[in-house]
């Protein structure tokens, strides 16, 4: 029987950890959507041990591992904003765990959090390209909302559509 668990990681090994399946995930999976170049320069920017662990500090990110028979498989994290809303900043899973059922179940989670925490809202950005994560957001319920184009240095930018669904 395989065991499947949500966990919070915050220790340094954990962030560790997901740091280092957060660039497995990236390469395995945006090289069609964006390049190389900006693959390196996001994972280092938004992914990385030390920007995790700056996003859980200054912003109050929270990271939770999907655990699959003691192994993390994807993950997720989330900020409560300003406004009360809960941004679903990160949500990935390595290539042999998708189409699996396992997005919903991410999502279900999500949505439990988001409950306990007041919130009325949830959202997040994606690549406009990235026609897979868009749609499973879709397929999970949420709507498009807007778009936006975000200069993130270093030349690059994200051209994003950002989703939505009410808690």
């Amino acid at each position: 029987m395989v065991s499947l668990r949500f966990e919070e990681y915050t220790t340094d090994e954990q962030l560790t950890a997901l740091a280092e399946l957060a660039d497995v995930i990236w390469h395995e999976f945006f090289p069609d959507i964006i390049s190389d170049g900006q693959i390196d320069y996001m994972v280092e920017k938004f992914q990385s041990f030390e920007a995790m662990k700056r996003q859980i500090a200054e912003q109050g990110y929270h990271y939770f591992a999907v655990v699959m028979d003691e192994v993390p498989v994807g993950y997720y994290a989330v900020a409560k904003q300003k406004d009360g809303s809960l941004l679903l900043s990160k949500l990935y899973l390595r290539a042999d765990m998708r189409r699996k059922g396992l997005s919903s179940m991410m999502f279900r989670e999500i949505r439990r959090y988001a409950r306990r925490e007041g919130t009325q809202l949830i959202w997040l950005t994606v690549n406009r390209n990235n026609t897979h994560a868009i749609e499973v957001y879709k397929h999970l319920g949420m709507r498009l909302l807007r778009e936006e184009k975000f200069d993130i240095g270093n030349g690059y930018f994200m051209d994003d559509q950002i989703y939505g669904i009410m808690v």
